[in-house]
């Protein structure tokens, strides 16, 4: 068995393994890295495309930076099956769709510039036909069943509790060469116990012989998650009171429908008033309506919080509203009025985020709400680490804005639920590759599972670094 990591090697995005076992090749995950766009533009056309000779994709999740390089691939000739839960399929289905609208949209902005220039044209990664193509190879897959891919390849998913379908991938591998018998496990993007909507990440305590595991909070721990819905009641009435908007970038999957639900308990338990809030983000909307198809993937506590008389729709109330149109959001971007505005993009990078923050940024009544990790060079990221201007459609604005950051709505676990995790496997893996971390992250979890765990043979692959077993 190879495995090469081709992506989320001493970063985090654009996850991407690629695995030769018993004459086949295929890929855990396949995603476009994300960050700064001149950046990621670069990096995602240097990714490797050899579509014609992968036999499958396995994907764990449904975020970009785990599944946007597939029509890519559907593109180049890929003709395998895309194996995923069924949850994951219908996320995809509208993601996919909107980052391949980011795509042409992007590319006809800079092709503009470069017309002038008399430079070559651009084409983008993949466009909304090859993104409806893509979509006829998806295979959904339920959790817990066990199935043959390929002679000697089997395959369950386990619940990860990440996101809404979220997988950790299992692969019992029978060498045909060799005879011998091995267990891969990939663990996707790992989930915090005890968090609302989706249920907790399952363990793997049979253990593993191949270990592939994500060091996002590899190096720090969230606040419970009781205590950042206190932290939120605190900032909303804060705001509230200085008579300002409340503004929160937010990934329009897993963060957008966690915030909507923390907001709409401290709404009916008279904790926060009844400002207006809204969900300004297309994509939000159409994947708040795919949660709601997919209730066998909900813990107990939303199960009950939904059979309760009143208002029970976790995601829907009277103070609640959904933009449907870019009119709408050019009213609310215009308004003075407090109010409480989820919208992506989550890093700030695009998205009708910018159009609020342009109007809101500079006004120290107000106050922007950081609740998610922040790749490097984004203006998410410059912000975070105390930039006083920043730039907005080219121009210059000051930070005077109030600026929060709550880590504990992290749909990703931190360094004691990592090693939680890991450390219920009654058999410790003879290799194993920190992955899906920033270096210093990666880094200092591969020594705690070293030290803390007593695990062997860590290693924190570079990016393109193979390894034959």
């Amino acid at each position: 068995m190879k495995i090469t990591f081709r992506g989320a090697a001493k970063t985090v995005t654009g996850s991407q393994h690629l695995i030769e076992a018993n004459g086949y090749r295929f890929l855990l995950d396949c995603g476009l890295f994300q960050g700064k766009r001149k950046k990621a533009f670069e990096l995602n056309r240097q990714v490797a495309c050899d579509s014609k000779d992968l036999d499958a994709i396995i994907l764990s999740h449904a975020h970009i930076d785990h599944s946007g390089n597939i029509p890519c691939q559907v593109r180049n000739g890929f003709q395998g099956d895309i194996i995923c839960t069924s949850a994951t399929r219908d996320l995809c289905a509208v993601m996919l769709m909107d980052s391949a609208f980011l795509q042409e949209r992007d590319v006809e902005y800079v092709n503009r510039k470069r017309a002038k220039e008399g430079k070559n044209l651009f084409e983008p990664l993949y466009t909304k036909t090859d993104v409806a193509e893509a979509m006829n190879y998806f295979v959904g897959m339920s959790y817990g069943r066990k199935r043959q891919i390929f002679p000697g390849i089997e395959l369950t998913l386990v619940d990860a509790g990440h996101m809404l379908g979220s997988a950790h991938i299992i692969l019992d591998i029978q060498d045909k060469d060799t005879g011998k018998a091995s267990r891969l496990v990939f663990s996707g993007d790992i989930g915090r116990p005890d968090t609302p909507i989706i249920r907790d990440p399952q363990p793997i305590t049979a253990g593993a012989d191949v270990l592939i595991m994500e060091s996002t909070y590899g190096d720090r721990l969230h606040p419970p998650y009781p205590e950042a819905e206190m932290e939120l009641k605190r900032i909303v009435n804060e705001t509230v009171k200085r008579g300002g908007a409340l503004l929160i970038p937010a990934f329009a999957v897993g963060r957008t429908q966690q915030i909507v639900y923390s907001l709409h308990k401290l709404f009916l338990s008279g904790q926060i008033p009844g400002i207006p809030i809204y969900v300004d983000s297309p994509l939000a909307t159409r994947t708040t309506d795919i949660f709601r198809l997919h209730p066998e993937s909900y813990d107990k506590e939303i199960l009950e919080f939904m059979l309760k008389d009143g208002e029970n729709n976790p995601f829907g109330f009277e103070t609640l509203k959904y933009t449907a149109s870019v009119e709408e959001s050019k009213v609310l971007s215009s308004s003075d009025r407090p109010a409480i505005i989820i919208s992506a993009s989550g890093m700030m990078e695009g998205g009708r985020i910018l159009h609020h923050l342009k109007r809101r940024i500079g006004n120290p009544r107000n106050t922007l709400l950081i609740t998610g990790w922040q790749a490097p060079y984004t203006l998410g990221r410059k912000i975070v680490d105390g930039a006083e201007e920043i730039l907005i459609f080219g121009e210059e604005h000051k930070v005077r804005a109030r600026l929060e950051v709550l880590t504990g709505f992290s749909g990703h676990a931190d360094r004691a639920g990592l090693l939680a995790w890991a450390g219920a496997m009654q058999k410790k893996p003879h290799h194993t590759f920190v992955v899906h971390g920033e270096e210093a992250s990666a880094t200092a979890f591969a020594e705690a599972l070293t030290t803390e765990l007593g695990f062997a043979a860590v290693h924190v692959p570079d990016p393109q670094q193979s390894f034959t077993l």
